[in-house]
């Protein structure tokens, strides 16, 4: 938490079958809301087709793939709680992530598969490497620091563009700090 007195804060993270269901449900209490079934349908059917969707369903049928390490491309895996990074080289998927609630493409994303077992070795220690980075900036006791550390590290990474798709909630979960903290941040840049 940032300051004793404030109220902890939770960042609500939904699939998109759930809000399909929340505004079918709100559409059919409402009778005549402007949402008819055949528009839900439509969204669904484009929402469950989507490149995210795809990979998140390839995360949780325990698929290991490697963010391609030969361009500037991850993937901000949303968990429970908070998020990681996966870098360049990085193994998603198998155990590691079936907890993941949603992706971010971060870059021009490729996965690929793994070609040999030292390939697949590589890939879990070039991910233990992105996670440690990240724990090395949540070690910083001030929020601004931590906010100022990861906008850095991903600046040094990527262009402004790519850093501008990026939305505040994504680098606060990542590093343990409010939305608010990283708008400051970005504010200041």
């Amino acid at each position: 938490m940032e300051s004793e007195n404030k109220q902890p804060y939770q960042t609500a993270l939904y699939p998109e079958e759930e809000i399909i269901t929340r505004l079918t449900t709100t559409a059919n209490s409402q009778g005549a809301s402007g949402i008819n079934q055949e528009s839900l349908n439509f969204r669904k059917d484009k929402m469950c087709d989507s490149p995210t969707n795809k990979i998140l369903k390839q995360l949780h049928d325990k698929q290991l793939l490697i963010v391609n390490p030969k361009r500037r491309n991850g993937l901000i895996l949303y968990k429970r709680y908070h998020a990681e990074f996966a870098g360049p080289g990085s193994a998603v998927g198998v155990s590691l992530d079936t907890d993941c609630r949603k992706v971010l493409p971060v870059g021009n994303l490729d996965l690929i598969s793994p070609e040999s077992p030292d390939e697949r070795q590589r890939a879990y220690l070039i991910r233990r490497q992105w996670v440690r980075l990240t724990l090395q900036i949540t070690e910083n006791p001030d929020p601004i620091k931590r906010a100022q550390k990861i906008m850095e590290q991903f600046e040094g990474f990527f262009d402004s563009a790519t850093i501008a798709y990026i939305p505040d909630e994504a680098f606060a979960l990542l590093v343990g700090v409010l939305p608010h903290t990283v708008r400051q941040v970005r504010g200041k840049r």
